[in-house]
């Protein structure tokens, strides 16, 4: 009996001692695990500053965020008033991350630098390729074969229109017009062909400054729509992704709308507190009918490429696979035909309804420089950034 005690006591001290141990080495484990995860966010923060791209302000909110969960935690700081959207953005974005540890958000942090590096380094080797590049920063514009080719290029922000780009377009299209080619084609790289306006944009706007920046603005989308309006070649739109807002928009101003089968169409103006632009509240019902264009601009319906053809805004749909090809094979075959022929056949039709398009155009910026600033506008837009945060 008193050995069996002995053992007994013997086996719980050995038991223990195990216990102990396997506890050191799992506390162990953790320590090298936390420490190679502070290390990955270390280098991450350093990544970050060597981008050569700014990442869009959807992706700064995400990376604010997180860096804020990694560093202090969950956020239990006050929500800041409702003009101070900028303020109002990064808060919804930390609180939207909840209870998410630090060693989550580091994770999470060091992922999207990771990416957004990977893919930056994927469209350096897609601009190397173009030998014919120019000055342009967010386009590559390239003439051969008697046509201009316009590319939006930023493809990690799914080709989003910031001023900067909004300029560059204006100037490639009075380029092209003044030129010898005789048909211009515009397409996005990447995966989208545009995702409309930077909406970040409005992230850096402070309340004071909100109406003389709209007025700017609708200065800036006036010029930009009226170089689709002037263009006086055959224009042609290659849309080889999603295209949304002021991209579908300015469809109606171009002679060719060629579409991958994987492309659809977006005007999700009511969801944004805004309206339509790009001369749509004219060309729209015009090319589809009151129905399908209410349909879209003022109940943000999504068209299939499919869809968009039978309503008539597309003209040919192509397979995604031989997409580019099929494209340049029609632009090619524009491309021998008359420049002059080319030129006068659309004067005789656009210029019976130029005056119009202008008049439409200005209406149409004045009503957006009277919106954006409006409370519900603001509103919209944060609740925009706050649900696609989650």
């Amino acid at each position: 009996m008193l050995i069996a005690q002995k053992l007994s006591r013997k086996y719980r001290c050995i038991g223990c001692v195990v216990a102990i141990h396997m506890y050191f080495l799992k506390y162990q484990s953790c320590r090298m695990l936390s420490s190679k995860v502070d290390g990955d966010f270390e280098t991450a923060k350093q990544r970050l500053n060597t981008l050569k791209q700014e990442p869009g302000n959807d992706v700064k909110l995400q990376i604010y965020a997180l860096f804020k969960q990694a560093t202090i935690g969950a956020n239990n700081t006050k929500r800041p008033g409702t003009f101070n959207f900028v303020g109002q953005a990064k808060w919804n974005a930390w609180n939207d991350l909840g209870p998410m540890s630090k060693d989550e958000a580091k994770e999470e942090y060091v992922k999207i630098v990771k990416d957004l590096s990977d893919a930056e380094g994927e469209a350096e080797e897609e601009v190397g390729d173009v030998s014919s590049s120019t000055d342009y920063q967010n386009l590559i514009v390239t003439k051969q074969n008697n046509y201009t080719k316009i590319v939006l290029n930023r493809p990690t922000k799914k080709n989003a229109l910031t001023r900067e780009m909004y300029e560059e377009i204006i100037v490639a299209l009075n380029e092209a017009g003044k030129d010898d080619t005789a048909v211009t084609v515009m397409t996005g790289a990447g995966d989208y062909y545009c995702s409309g306006n930077d909406l970040g944009n409005f992230m850096v706007i402070k309340p004071e400054e909100m109406h003389q920046v709209a007025k700017e603005s609708g200065d800036l989308l006036r010029r930009y729509v009226n170089a689709y309006i002037d263009f006086p070649k055959p224009l042609v739109a290659a849309i080889n992704g999603p295209a949304i807002g002021v991209s579908v928009t300015a469809l109606g101003l171009f002679d060719l709308v060629l579409a991958s089968e994987n492309a659809t169409f977006s005007t999700p103006f009511s969801r944004l507190g805004q309206s339509p632009e790009g001369c749509s509240s004219y060309t729209f019902p015009k090319i589809m009918g009151h129905a399908k264009a209410c349909d879209m601009m003022l109940f943000n319906n999504k068209l299939t490429a499919t869809e968009a053809k039978e309503c008539g805004l597309v003209t040919k749909i192509f397979p995604k696979e031989s997409f580019e090809t099929d494209v340049m094979s029609q632009v090619e075959a524009i491309a021998k035909l008359p420049v002059k022929s080319l030129i006068y056949s659309k004067a005789l039709m656009r210029d019976p309804e130029l005056d119009l398009l202008h008049k439409v155009n200005e209406a149409e910026c004045d009503r957006l420089v009277e919106r954006w600033p409006s409370e519900d506008c603001i509103n919209a837009i944060m609740k925009f950034f706050q649900e696609k945060n989650k």
